[in-house]
């Protein structure tokens, strides 16, 4: 201290509630990284769809022929149209029976089962894809006699985990994040979807120096392998989460206005309700 009684050095001292932010935030991080580990093998995706999409018959009826890249739409369409349904439909019919709402890190929970699902998908298209394509002795990025529509499923799928993720994602952060610090937490999501997005770049480029799954005619490759890895590495992160999930407790929410009406989520006292 100073003579006038100022702090010499206020760097070196913290206010209780600085110490109580740093403590939520660290409490907050095992289920942040989740993030990162479930949006990877979703970056990873997008990109192998669209070599996918090239070796398969985009042609939409005698005479129109789509582009492989087009068949990306199908996520933000069915993400889209399942935000609508959820919050129109979904929510309401929940709340009326079970006279609560799901909580944040259980939107979030249904994300990693879908997301996992899609992994699952993808790689079921593409090993029948190979298969068609060494029936037919076809190598390089030959066009196989399937159809680019196999995909659908898998890409609707991805959205729909991602209409389930991110509302919950932001939510929670919104909700769990320091009241100092609060108007920084919805950009969390976006954080680590850039980390995500970095880090499948690396494991992309590591699956190919490291095997064969990759090479640049994927009909001589195994890109099915590739996305069950991913199934794989999904379902260990999803487990991780919901020991993280359960462990974690909701801070007490004093300002019920942050909470919209048709989403109210309980001040959990018991590990057991947080998932």
């Amino acid at each position: 201290m100073n003579s006038d009684g100022s702090i010499n050095k206020p760097w070196n001292l913290c206010t209780l509630q600085q110490v109580e932010d740093l403590k939520t935030l660290i409490r907050i991080s095992p289920i942040w990284s989740t993030g990162i580990l479930l949006h990877t093998p979703i970056a990873i995706q997008m990109s192998l769809a669209v070599l996918q999409a090239l070796a398969m018959d985009r042609h939409l009826g005698p005479k129109f022929k789509i582009s492989a890249g087009t068949m990306m739409v199908f996520v933000p369409i069915s993400t889209a149209i399942s935000l609508a349904l959820i919050n129109r439909f979904l929510l309401p019919t929940f709340h009326k029976l079970t006279r609560t709402s799901p909580t944040p890190l259980k939107r979030v929970g249904i994300g990693h089962v879908l997301t996992i699902s899609s992994m699952a998908l993808s790689a079921l298209v593409e090993s029948k894809r190979l298969t068609l394509a060494r029936t037919h002795n076809l190598t390089g990025n030959s066009v196989v006699p399937m159809s680019v529509f196999w995909m659908v499923p898998q890409l609707v799928a991805a959205g729909v985990g991602l209409a389930f993720m991110f509302p919950g994602q932001v939510m929670f952060y919104y909700q769990e994040f320091p009241r100092s610090i609060k108007s920084t937490a919805a950009a969390m999501v976006g954080v680590f979807i850039g980390i995500a997005f970095y880090l499948g770049a690396a494991v992309v480029d590591f699956i190919r120096k490291t095997t064969g799954w990759l090479p640049d005619g994927i009909n001589e490759g195994r890109m099915d392998n590739v996305y069950w890895v991913l199934t794989v590495l999904g379902s260990v992160n999803f487990g991780y989460y919901l020991v993280c999930s359960w462990m974690y407790k909701y801070q007490i929410v004093e300002n019920k206005e942050l909470i919209s009406s048709n989403n109210v989520y309980p001040n959990n006292s018991s590990n057991e309700e947080n998932l």
